[in-house]
């Protein structure tokens, strides 16, 4: 068989199956991109787009995005400059059944070698002459033995293998209905392309009642179309539904539906910059996850889509709707709808609303079992998943083994690999392809484990970091980003450390331990195992993640210290990042302590400023976590203000700074405990200078004047802890007097 007539034996098989085939076109670049024109030619005017980095030609890999949501008769990826997983992983759902995804590769024996390396994972001060090729070797071997799957050597004009499968006839879909007593319009139904479709769009009717509604299925199962033909019924009958996701691109297929249905309704009034009105007032809008976190305009339903790409406390946010709809995708490179069951079900089901789930399985735009998805979902890892729950449940973080988890040993075991990756795709929010190269290639990143009979219970993900020499430093120090060292970055460039580059560290990514097991000490043992094998190899250990107070605690356990309190909120997750250090050496232990002094000093005025909306509790907790034992310095007239507030009639206005450096000495003082509410007081009040009636009202005061001696009976122990002998003079002539 000649290529020329490959092409046409895979394309006539893909339109009779009404699935998908993947061409290889491997070799020479040029030659690869004209037999992949070639392939096109051979078919009847497809719609179809090359991605490539080669300029004025095609699309490049970088507007990848701008193909979710699209279908293509086929869609050509140029894998030879700057081969991305991630771009793989968002063209395989562009392609339509009938059609081909053709990627031009080197030739398959050398694209594993380091002439192909992912430069991207070189993270200073490797090369990429460090990076390896374990997920290109693993990719080609997907690309050799998957059904579906055919490989051209274009250099030697031979096929390899066809790829072909034989399949029976494309089956119709089961078709779609209108339920007795729907309470959307007919014509809403009558969009659907498939039953599953119809059964998700008639539990989404529940959000009239206020319900939450979980909507979960695999990419291309038309579950946004679903969550755009219901919030295009629900803006027909004149109600406000507040859409968002990570980005408008993943929600942009429900406003078009929404559009599209309002038009067959005759009730669109307009649609302009991610807003589609209806007449009567209903409305379909965006917002960012931040923006619609407060429920802005008080919506009567909101729709989140893509939730699992979204981070548990963004989400909770919108139970507070008084209704809900989070549509996820089971299997994604955004999110997983496992790690959404996972980290936030428990959340739903505590919530007030009453809980309806809808699932779609078949696909809309191929058939089910289609073999591109197959080989995606293997060659990606898109479906991996932590160890099944009995294999773990009964065991002890003391009986279980740490182990290392080097590249050669998670290709050459693919259970392993797909259970230490689900575990860690569970441990983050957003988990890409890319994350699954990284872990394979990226010569600066060590995996360690604790495994349960051969099953891994714990997993954690380290990055080394610094090390960098001083002409990288100073680059650094003067506003150049320096890839892959975060921590480093952000002391030198941000706070004005020319010398945090220098020490060699390890940055924790990751750690998780299987839910079945979760807070009962494998986390804990696991970081213990990585100190224990790593603190003589590097200086420290640190820490970047957004903190809750929960967190935060649980690293300060381990024996890390806050250094660094961001001023910005992340924009998908809504929550300031906390960095916290670890010494392993006298380096790590004064790079550890100057930037704990500036993060104390920093946040003494910054929680009155660019922080002044931090919760106190998260406050308490990074403070708390400085683990500073401090001496206030007060002066005496000082100290005599404050214990007059305290013990007799003394007033905050005063010396309102003495009372803010009072209360940051102790929320700083790990011995220092007052109970929460007081101590969220000391953090509203002094260092965050809210008003009195707000913080009343916040936390729970009657009245601005009980607030006010609420916090006076603060200070008392603390002015008994800290205080000169002018306050305990002035606390014993308020005593005496009785």
């Amino acid at each position: 068989m000649t290529p020329a007539e490959l092409v046409a034996a895979l394309h006539a098989e893909a339109e009779r199956a009404n699935e998908r085939r993947l061409l290889t076109l491997a070799g020479a670049r040029d030659r690869g991109l004209d037999a992949a024109r070639d392939a096109l030619g051979a078919l009847d005017d497809p719609d179809a787009t090359l991605l490539t980095t080669r300029e004025g030609v095609g699309t490049h890999p970088n507007d990848a995005d701008r193909l979710l949501g699209t279908t293509r008769d086929a869609v050509v990826l140029d894998c030879h400059d700057g081969f991305s997983a991630n771009v793989l992983g968002r063209v395989v759902g562009a392609v339509d059944g009938g059609g081909l995804l053709v990627l031009v590769t080197p030739p398959l024996d050398a694209w594993p070698g380091s002439d192909y390396a992912d430069e991207r994972f070189a993270v200073p001060p490797a090369t990429a002459a460090d990076v390896t090729g374990h997920f290109r070797r693993r990719l080609v071997d997907t690309l050799r033995a998957h059904p579906g799957v055919a490989v051209v050597d274009v250099d030697a004009g031979t096929v390899e293998r066809d790829g072909l499968t034989d399949p029976r006839p494309a089956r119709s879909h089961a078709p779609p209905s209108v339920p007795s007593g729907a309470a959307f319009p007919p014509e809403a139904y009558d969009a659907c392309l498939t039953a599953d479709q119809a059964d998700a769009l008639s539990a989404l009717e529940r959000l009239r009642d206020g319900a939450a509604v979980v909507v979960e299925a695999d990419r291309g199962r038309g579950k946004s179309a679903a969550a755009g033909l219901a919030a295009g019924s629900l803006a027909a009958a004149g109600r406000d539904v507040l859409v968002t996701a990570p980005a408008y691109r993943n929600a942009a297929e429900v406003f078009e539906r929404a559009a599209a249905l309002l038009g067959t309704l005759g009730k669109l009034a307009g649609r302009d910059d991610h807003t589609v009105t209806a007449t009567g007032g209903g409305r379909v809008r965006f917002l960012t996850p931040v923006e619609a976190g407060g429920l802005p305009d008080d919506p009567d339903a909101v729709v989140v889509d893509e939730a699992a790409a979204l981070p548990v406390r963004r989400l909770t946010a919108f139970l507070d709707a008084p209704a809900v709809a989070f549509v996820t995708t089971v299997h994604g490179y955004e999110g997983t709808g496992r790690g959404f069951d996972v980290r936030f079900r428990d959340r739903l089901a505590a919530g007030s609303h009453e809980v309806v789930d809808a699932r779609l399985d078949d696909p809309i735009r191929y058939a089910p079992g289609d073999p591109v998805e197959v080989w995606a979902f293997h060659a990606l890892l898109l479906d991996a998943r932590p160890a099944a729950t009995q294999l773990v449940a009964d065991a002890t973080a003391a009986d279980a083994t740490y182990r290392a988890l080097d590249a050669e040993s998670l290709t050459a075991d693919e259970h392993l690999l797909r259970e230490a990756f689900g575990l860690l795709a569970l441990a983050h929010y957003r988990t890409e392809p890319d994350d699954l190269a990284r872990l394979l290639d990226a010569p600066n990143l060590d995996c360690r484990a604790l495994t349960v009979d051969g099953h891994v219970a714990a997993v954690a993900l380290l990055a080394r970091e610094g090390g960098l020499a001083e002409s990288r430093r100073i680059d650094m120090y003067e506003g150049a980003r320096v890839r892959g060292n975060m921590l480093p970055d952000v002391l030198t460039s941000q706070l004005r450390d020319l010398e945090a580059g220098r020490p060699v560290g390890y940055r924790v990514l990751r750690v998780a331990a299987h839910h079945a097991i979760r807070s009962t000490g494998f986390g804990s043992r696991l970081l213990d195992g990585c100190h224990a094998e790593f603190d003589a190899a590097v200086d420290w250990f640190g820490v970047g993640y957004g903190a809750t107070p929960r967190l935060v605690r649980f690293w300060a356990r381990n024996g890390y210290r806050t250094v660094h309190c961001s001023t910005t909120r992340n924009a998908a997750s809504g929550e300031y990042s906390a960095i916290m250090l670890r010494p392993a050496s006298d380096a790590g232990a004064a790079l550890r302590d100057r930037h704990g002094r500036r993060f104390r000093a920093r946040m003494r005025d910054g929680l009155s400023d660019a922080l002044d909306d931090l919760d106190p509790d998260v406050a308490r907790a990074v403070l708390r976590a400085s683990d500073d034992a401090p001496s206030p310095s007060l002066t005496d007239h000082e100290w005599r203000v404050v214990a007059a507030a305290a013990f007799g009639p003394g007033l905050y206005d005063a010396a309102p700074g003495a009372f803010r450096d009072l209360a940051m000495a102790h929320l700083c003082d790990p011995d220092g405990r007052l109970d929460g509410r007081a101590e969220r007081l000391l953090v509203r009040k002094p260092l965050q200078a809210d008003d009195w009636k707000t913080v009343a009202d916040d936390l729970g005061y009657v009245s601005t004047r009980q607030c006010m001696r609420a916090l006076g009976e603060a200070y008392r122990p603390l002015v008994e802890r800290y205080g000169t002998d002018a306050a305990e003079a002035e606390r014993r002539r308020y005593e005496e007097n009785g």
